[in-house]
């Protein structure tokens, strides 16, 4: 199906704002290695992001550098710019928590060493001719980034309402990162499904590149788990399970198992659209008040 056959699915309300990096910067040395007091578990589940988003953002500023000559819409154009000047922050500021992690002895590079494989070897470019195979690469990827935009805007939206984490007294540096990137997240949520929807469209190619997408992420983030709670140097039998992960979400610190699972139908409806998750009145009210967000709102005054 091409896009011109596509239904395309209308937003739930108009509330477009204008995408734009904000260059924060973290201060990692009072976070300790478990940041959610007396539980590891939910600690190192979280710290997944910090291992799959530096590659995995990288690789979806290369791909968006590449569709852009496809973009025939001067709106979503600029929204495609300010998503990848976004990504690009997001990546930088995940990737300085490893330094942090390593001066505490646990030592990520093993596996993001097969992450940056998997990002940028069994899903970056390939040598193929010009014409319908190497464009058919590419609207696969812009696919697969729509669909893996879906889960990260569940994630902020997840995040910026984890109430329990604060009452558990997790550390406030780590839940400002988490939520100016979720705040982020939910802000440009509807840009790769748009971008998508307007390349391609294809149902077809929405679902099959849905069910690889959660397929990989479910896959990457239980070994993430388990590489951190096997390598902690705190822990003598640390194990990671699913059934850990149910129990944490049961109690807040964690998705939902449950919430997790009713976002895939909303995903797959023909109707969906990204705006029907999360609120971007909250992201951005956030983002009004992240400390990082602020200082660095100040020094880009300051600067000018």
């Amino acid at each position: 199906m091409s896009n011109k056959q596509a239904r395309v699915p209308r937003p739930v309300e108009e509330e477009r704002i204008a995408l734009k990096a904000r260059k924060v910067s973290f201060s990692w040395e009072d976070t300790p290695l478990h940041w959610v007091p007396g539980d590891p578990f939910a600690t190192h589940t979280i710290n997944v992001l910090h291992l799959l988003l530096p590659a995995g953002e990288r690789w979806f500023v290369h791909v968006y550098k590449q569709v852009l000559p496809y973009i025939r819409d001067e709106r979503l154009r600029e929204d495609v710019i300010g998503f990848i000047g976004q990504e690009a922050m997001h990546s930088q500021a995940h990737d300085e928590v490893l330094p942090h992690l390593k001066e505490l002895g646990l030592d990520p590079t093993p596996y993001t060493a097969q992450v940056d494989w998997f990002f940028e070897k069994l899903l970056g470019d390939r040598t193929l001719p010009p014409g319908r195979a190497r464009r058919w690469w590419l609207m696969e990827r812009v696919a697969l980034i729509a669909a893996i935009e879906h889960y990260t805007a569940f994630l902020g939206d997840w995040v910026l309402n984890a109430e329990e984490l604060d009452r558990r007294g997790a550390d406030p540096t780590m839940l400002d990162l988490l939520r100016w990137h979720g705040a982020e997240e939910v802000e440009h949520r509807s840009v790769a499904f748009e971008l998508f929807m307007h390349v391609d469209g294809s149902y077809r190619r929405r679902a099959r590149t849905w069910a690889l997408a959660f397929t990989a992420l479910v896959f990457l983030w239980q070994r993430g788990a388990r590489f951190f709670m096997e390598n902690d140097p705190t822990l003598l039998e640390g194990k990671a399970s699913f059934r850990a992960f149910y129990v944490r979400g049961r109690r807040g610190v964690l998705p939902s198992t449950e919430d997790m699972l009713r976002s895939i139908p909303r995903y797959l409806s023909r109707e969906y659209h990204p705006s029907q998750e999360g609120s971007t009145e909250q992201a951005v009210a956030y983002l009004a008040s992240s400390p990082a967000a602020v200082a660095a709102l100040a020094a880009e005054k300051g600067a000018k």
